[in-house]
């Protein structure tokens, strides 16, 4: 029995300005274009069951354009696969903070999909033969997972985090509120959990996988590329995966643009003009160019006045050329001296950011991973921005 697994589709999502001739965010589109291309691969699969591990829209309340491109291609997914089965879960990002709010997927419902949002649910496929505990995520915290006995298969179908993924900064010692212990899934007792949550395909247990997003559709865009560098992971798609056999497949999905995160460069001891030139060599230097992709450099150790005086003329154009482009600017952190007697050195800004954030309570759904994130970016760049907020000319 053929099953194929997505998760985080987040349809849509919108980042940066630019817009396509038709004035929709070039980001949403990109989204949806990757979920066209994933619908028309699963139909040429023909499998079994497919398996959607949550996140299909980026909001409880998400545009119009979004709507109507979910309801087009799964209904086309149906229609084309008419003995295929369908489960859905509902993730964080579509889940209703609040009781008169209605989870959208249930939309899906009418095309014979088997949605299930709000509490877990087991469906039976193929007279029994296969049986998926569909647990969709939970501000309430997760049921125990135990499969079927009487069927022959048994599937978790589950929109969580689960422990030593996501990648945590600052060494927390309390464990994240909601995660799941590897020990909690019980792997052994199941003959393949899909997940969803994580946005980079990965191996949790032998039997049991994140698929990862669709397309690069969260704030730490980086960390995703960083992972999957480190992992190996060709990019972004979904799971095929036969039940019978245990085989597996990851199928990476063609996107609309590269998302490149340049080596980073070190600017201690050069001049602007130095600086500007290994810049430049690096951007224009990239295989394919940067037009239209998504584009990182990171240069560390960069005093203020060194940044003012840098080509910006040449970042700019930079900027116009590609979809995005992000000089991630990063000052040298300060080196304070001890007072005779003192009890250890200050906190520089950066780390009593970082552990406020880390600290902080949060409204539910939040990533604390991504918050803390974004909340040094931000950092950074009013770093980077100072000397023109102070009337500095640049």
């Amino acid at each position: 029995m053929k099953v194929v697994h997505l998760s985080d589709i987040h349809l849509g999502f919108r980042q940066y300005q630019r817009q396509t001739a038709s004035g929709i965010n070039q980001r949403e589109a990109d989204v949806a274009a990757a979920f066209r291309k994933a619908i028309d691969r699963i139909i040429e699969i023909q499998p079994d069951v497919v398996l959607v591990a949550g996140d299909v829209f980026h909001t409880v309340r998400p545009t119009n354009p979004a709507i109507l491109s979910a309801y087009k291609h799964f209904s086309r997914l149906v229609e084309m696969l008419p003995d295929t089965s369908v489960i859905m879960v509902s993730g964080n990002h579509e889940t209703p903070r609040t009781t008169e709010t209605t989870c959208l997927l249930r939309l899906f419902s009418q095309l014979g999909i088997e949605v299930v949002e709000g509490e877990p649910r087991r469906v039976s496929v193929r007279g029994g033969e296969l049986s998926v505990l569909a647990v969709p995520y939970s501000l309430r915290g997760y049921p125990v997972f135990d499969p079927n006995p009487s069927a022959r298969y048994n599937v978790l179908l589950l929109h969580g985090r689960v422990e030593g993924v996501i990648r945590s900064f600052g060494g927390l010692a309390e464990r994240p509120a909601g995660e799941i212990t590897k020990r909690e899934l019980r792997g052994d007792r199941w003959t393949y959990i899909a997940l969803g949550h994580y946005h980079v395909y990965h191996r949790v247990l032998p039997n049991a996988y994140y698929s990862g997003s669709l397309e690069y559709a969260s704030t730490n865009v980086w960390g995703e590329v960083d992972d999957e560098i480190a992992n190996r992971v060709p990019g972004k798609g979904f799971i095929e995966h036969d039940l019978a056999t245990g085989s597996h497949r990851f199928h990476p999905i063609q996107l609309a643009r590269r998302v490149i995160d340049i080596p980073e460069i070190y600017g201690a001891g050069k001049s602007a003009s130095e600086l500007s030139a290994e810049i430049c060599a690096e951007v224009d230097g990239l295989e394919g160019g940067i037009d239209d992709r998504i584009v990182r450099i990171v240069v560390r150790d960069v005093p203020r006045h060194v940044l003012r005086d840098i080509d910006h003329r040449r970042i700019r154009e930079y900027k116009r050329r590609a979809l995005h482009f992000l000089l991630d600017a990063r000052r040298p952190e300060p080196v304070r001296t001890e007072a005779s007697g003192a009890a250890g050195r200050r906190a520089s800004l950066t780390e009593t950011v970082r552990a406020m954030l880390e600290s902080r309570d949060l409204t539910p759904g939040i990533d604390r991973t991504s918050l803390v994130e974004l909340g040094l970016h931000y950092l950074v760049e009013a770093d980077r921005l100072a000397p023109a907020m102070n009337g500095e000319q640049s």
